[in-house]
């Protein structure tokens, strides 16, 4: 029931009404002619109403989500407490530098933290999103390569199993965009990628591990390989779970690399935001960074701009960032230290090793089964559907019955009826079984009453609705009947 439908007129939640004396101070060409198209309830019906929708919803607080490579990693509530600290949610983001030196020390200590965590040689905070972040990436490689008046280099290489915002990103910023094949082992295909470079090549855009849910083994020959001919590498943080306190990008020989602040390090991703996309670089792009960056001078902070960095690539974002998530990050690796760092990459890959051998020893079948898995690890389910006419999104909506959400479908697209499974670092290994014993559950379902796999959900306040339609035509207006 929509909460309209509960109105009845005159009922009123008052306690929610703005008060008298600053509806008043609001000046008179600003305040509203006509009544707002409101429900009109009481607060108790408005409680209810949304709590119960609340409860209708799968989350991060009720459910597994083994979403592969852009999972609702671990999001502690002590980091969400402390960045709404008064001293810090009241700062306003146009005070001056000398009312917001602690903010500051905070962005500076996060920024020496990410530099530490990928061995690069300076970070920029501001990028609101992985996306963001991305373009930032690529938008300094160009920057470099225009400095040098390298203007032949007109093509981004891009692995085919690379985040779909990877091609995006590089003709956002000018480029052409050449695919690079994987081999059967999911390897970046290292023939290929020599054939493919020359003068004309501007970069590499890599994620390591891979949405393959492995390990690039050859890096250090890839990097030769594109730094041999001129180009740079970009990194795509996306899996960095995977490889925190074990391994480094710029140890990889990585020239630019983009972190997902919201997924390796606490808030919660979904719902398409909130996040935070800051980029690492090495010395050769120190002075393209995004500004403002913030330095150390002496015992105070400040923040460079453009006359600092003239050759900036500029702003992207009205201030330095989303302070939220940076702060929450900020949080989150002060709690887990050094050795808690590593414990993270220990733990994801324990996890996706576990669930993927379990999986494996129930019949299901692996994309790559002689790897072993980063982070995440893919389930191909191309068998059931030539088989049993039961696809991986047949097993996605009725692992929604088991309570738990369907991993990441069809993506990597290289691989055929795929489920992208990322059990994360803090799942417990009851957690795990559970859902290994609801897809065994589903795979018997499938084969002895297929039907009611390609119907499911059953249990959800909604059944499967026509994809297609609700993506084109979606209408989430509510207009009076009178």
């Amino acid at each position: 029931m929509l909460i309209f439908e509960q109105s009845k007129t005159g009922r009123v939640a008052r306690a929610q009404l703005p008060r008298e004396e600053k509806r008043a101070a609001l000046p008179e060409r600003f305040q509203r002619k006509s009544a707002l198209e409101l429900p009109e309830v009481s607060e108790l019906q408005a409680v209810r109403h949304y709590t119960q929708l609340s409860q209708k919803n799968f989350s991060i607080d009720t459910h597994f989500y083994p979403l592969g490579s852009c999972t609702m990693k671990y999001n502690p509530r002590a980091c969400n407490s402390l960045a709404m600290l008064p001293g810090l949610i009241d700062r306003h983001p146009y005070a001056p530098e000398f009312q917001s030196q602690g903010f500051m020390s905070i962005l500076f200590e996060l920024q020496e933290m990410l530099k530490e965590v990928t061995g690069m040689a300076g970070v920029s905070l501001t990028p609101m999103a992985g996306a963001q972040g991305e373009f930032a990436g690529i938008a300094m490689i160009r920057a470099y390569h225009d400095a040098r008046s390298d203007q032949q280099r007109t093509e981004i290489l891009v692995p085919d199993a690379a985040h779909g915002t990877n091609p995006a990103t590089a003709i956002m910023c000018g480029y052409r965009v050449k695919e690079i094949p994987t081999d059967n082992q999911g390897d970046v295909d290292l023939e290929a990628l020599a054939a493919a470079v020359g003068p004309q090549t501007a970069g590499l855009m890599l994620t390591n591990p891979s949405t393959l849910g492995v390990f690039e083994r050859k890096i250090s020959q890839i990097a030769a390989i594109v730094h041999d001919v001129g180009g740079l590498l970009y990194y795509d943080g996306a899996n960095l779970n995977a490889i925190l306190g074990k391994v480094r990008p710029g140890d990889m020989g990585f020239d630019v690399i983009h972190m997902n602040l919201h997924k390796t390090f606490s808030t919660p991703h979904g719902g398409g935001g909130p996040g935070s996309g800051a980029v690492g670089v090495a010395a050769r792009l120190m002075p393209y960074r995004p500004i403002p960056v913030v330095a150390q001078d002496g015992e105070h902070y400040r923040w460079l701009d453009r006359t600092d960095l003239p050759e900036s690539i500029g702003r992207l974002s009205a201030f330095a960032g989303n302070a939220g998530v940076l702060l929450r990050a900020y949080v989150y690796m002060r709690m887990l230290g050094r050795e808690g760092m590593s414990r993270v990459a220990d733990f994801a890959t324990l996890n996706a090793n576990y669930l993927q051998a379990a999986l494996r020893q129930k019949g299901f079948d692996l994309a790559f089964p002689e790897r072993r898995a980063s982070h995440e690890f893919i389930v191909t389910l191309k068998r059931q559907a030539k088989e049993l006419n039961v696809t991986a999104m047949d097993f996605a909506k009725r692992l929604l019955d088991y309570g738990v959400h369907a991993p990441t479908t069809y993506f990597p697209l290289m691989v055929p009826e795929c489920l992208l499974i990322e059990p994360t670092e803090t799942e417990s290994k009851e957690s795990l079984d559970h859902f290994i014993g609801a897809m065994q559950q589903i795979q018997a379902e499938a084969e002895n009453e297929p039907e009611l796999v390609r119907t499911a959900p059953h249990k959800l306040p909604n059944r499967r609705f026509d994809e297609v339609k609700a993506a084109r035509q979606l209408d989430l207006r509510w207009q009076s009947a009178e």
